[in-house]
């Protein structure tokens, strides 16, 4: 089996190496940035299986860097290296997508089994969403690849990334709830307030798409969710 590639971001040039070395021989394949900026232009450049960032760097610090990867990438396991412990430092890291936390200094063999855990749970994760990209919805057909929204004949609409998300995610609940926080966490990476409106924006968006067809319709469950009804089914 290939070697599992892991991007490592820490600036101190001694705790880099030991610990690349370390995952090295206990066979990963590494890549080791010294900062977040070098660490960004390596992640675009590779496909990674996990990502390992220290918090505290300069030119961007970790938490910038996993913002700039989840903009890239909203799979690829992030786990943060800190010397801090702040309960806010730590919720800020799962803000931006991180899947864990290690606080420096930390026991090697743990930070091993936690990547170890985190790429078995990944693999094993059924994704039926990410394999169907193709919906029939109503008169509508979307190709969420494409990210296109076709109403019969017409031209196609290009729908924007959240757009595409938000529809392709109310289609896979057809006919059913689709819980607010589940689109909240999963596209846009937070359940807050203004996430919540901008969501809402977006269903305004969407409904305004969908009109054309009367059978057709996003409904609002009151505390709960969206479900996307189509009639003539």
């Amino acid at each position: 089996m290939e070697a599992r590639k892991i991007l490592l971001v820490e600036d101190d040039p001694n705790f880099g190496a030991i610990l690349k070395d370390y995952l090295i021989i206990n066979d990963f394949d590494v890549t080791l940035a010294k900062n977040g900026m070098e660490g960004f232009e390596k992640f675009k450049k590779d496909i990674y299986d996990l990502c390992i960032l220290d918090v505290m760097m300069p030119y961007k610090d970790g938490y910038t860097l996993a913002r700039k990867i989840r903009e890239k990438n909203q799979e690829v396991p992030i786990i943060f290296l800190t010397a801090k412990t702040l309960k806010e430092d730590v919720l800020k890291g799962y803000k931006v997508g991180a899947d864990d936390y290690l606080n420096k200094p930390f026991d090697s063999e743990v930070l091993l089994m936690k990547i170890k855990a985190i790429i078995q749970r990944k693999a094993s994760e059924v994704k039926p969403d990410n394999t169907k990209f193709e919906f029939e919805i109503g008169k509508f057909h979307l190709n969420s690849k494409l990210r296109f929204l076709s109403f019969q004949n017409e031209e196609p609409i290009k729908l924007s990334p959240k757009e595409c998300e938000l529809l392709k995610m109310l289609a896979l609940h057809e006919n059913d709830l689709m819980p607010r926080e589940l689109a909240l966490t999963k596209i846009w990476r937070d359940d807050n307030y203004f996430t919540s409106r901008s969501m809402d924006v977006y269903i305004a968006k969407l409904r305004k798409y969908l009109k054309k067809d009367e059978n057709v319709e996003i409904l609002n469950i009151h505390g709960e969710g969206f479900r996307l009804v189509v009639n003539n089914k």
